[in-house]
């Protein structure tokens, strides 16, 4: 089988970029095609024999359909590609594949292009939420040539603005999934602690660095380093998982929902260094966050944690909320790359919550088009399996 493609940079992701119409109908067949396409499942966590990077930010793919029948341009559906397992998880969106919807979508000629920008609007099939990306456009064509810089990629290129609309209870259907800012987690082999779950674009439990005996200066490969720390990690984030009522069990969130919800460690501003060597001051910062993404540390912040962070800065009683030492009108992360600004329009109504937009920026670009080759023998052996 060979189904045309497009690889695609969208922020500090990178993932393959599929027309719905050309890929299987039947979603087991569909799904044997896109796991061996990526090299998945790999014991060795390579994806050698496949086009995946190995990590879980260049591991995914995103499928564009027809919008007409939404009202939008273009829907989109994300799908999170483990590496160890055989699974496409489509849980949960991700910001940073979001933000090469719109550039793909105008190079494949499936929206009307205006000049010096054409906004594409576009239903996340995930989350059953509206984003608008506003694409810089030249000659008919996305145009990546820019000035602007996204920590955790090299060099400058044309800023995208993706605003999320109305993007609280993306997966659970509430903005606060326990009914609660802050809850206690009773977590085997870690103890009692505090928590913060919010689900706005998508859900996060917020720890506290120090409730798992770390400083906040860790960087990503320090995490990534102690087995035993990520046992716990993922101990504190599959418990949360049964707490939001995203999965029935912990055994279940590790198996089957790696990606919902994320965990991000927080706490209050502080000098560290960034992992290009760079030193962030505290001064630059509203909060001082690192994310984990299956089971890893994130080596930046994904977009879609951010604008949940950002919400939830604007919660009286969350973590995050307690922790911000800046107005949260335009809350600036300081994440292990460098510094990441996001903006979110929180309403309350009584002792209602209501999140009408967030809005943040990143930068993309057309890497590759072509076909992706995967013997029929190897769909059937991933169907047998």
């Amino acid at each position: 089988m060979q189904i045309p493609s497009v690889l695609m940079r969208g922020g500090t992701s990178k993932g393959l970029f599929f027309h719905e119409k050309d890929l299987p109908q039947d979603i087991a067949q569909r799904d044997a095609f896109l796991l061996a396409a990526m090299g998945s499942p790999d014991p060795y966590r390579r994806q050698i024999d496949g086009l995946g990077g190995a990590v879980s930010t260049t591991s995914k793919i995103a499928i564009i359909g027809d919008g007409a029948a939404y009202g939008v341009d273009v829907t989109y559906e994300f799908g999170q590609v483990s590496l160890d397992q055989p699974l496409v998880d489509r849980k949960s969106n991700c910001g940073n594949i979001s933000s090469a919807v719109g550039p793909f979508a105008v190079d494949e000629g499936l929206v009307e292009v205006t000049e010096p920008f054409t906004v594409v609007k576009f239903l996340n099939l995930n989350t059953n939420k509206v984003i608008a990306a506003h694409v810089p456009t030249k000659n008919g064509r996305f145009d990546p040539i820019g000035d602007f810089e996204l920590p955790g990629v090299p060099g400058f290129a044309s800023k995208i603005q993706l605003d999320f609309v109305s993007p609280g209870g993306a997966v659970t259907g509430k903005l606060l999934p326990t009914g609660s800012v802050r809850d206690e987690l009773d977590v085997p082999g870690v103890g009692t602690i505090p928590v913060s779950i919010v689900d706005a674009t998508n859900p996060l439990v917020f720890v506290r660095w120090e409730d798992l005996g770390l400083t906040g200066l860790e960087l990503p490969a320090q995490i990534d380093a102690d087995p035993e720390l990520l046992a716990r990690i993922e101990a504190v984030r599959a418990q949360a998982s049964v707490l939001a009522g995203i999965t029935d069990s912990v055994k279940q969130a590790t198996r089957d929902a790696p990606s919902v919800p994320k965990l991000s460690l927080v706490g209050a501003p502080r000098d560290y260094t960034a992992t290009n060597g760079k030193m962030i001051p505290a001064e630059a910062t509203s909060l001082r966050a690192m994310m984990m993404s299956m089971g890893r540390a994130h080596n930046s912040y994904p977009l879609t944690g951010a604008f949940a962070t950002s919400v939830a800065a604007n919660l009286p009683g969350t973590l995050v909320h307690d922790l911000i030492q800046k107005g949260s009108d335009e809350f600036v992360i300081g994440h292990p790359a460098g510094l990441l600004t996001v903006t979110a329009d929180v309403e309350f109504d009584g002792h209602e919550s209501r999140v009408n937009s967030v809005s943040g920026f990143r930068t993309a670009r057309r890497l590759m088009k072509g076909q992706v080759f995967v013997p029929d023998e190897m769909i059937a052996n991933q169907l047998a399996d």
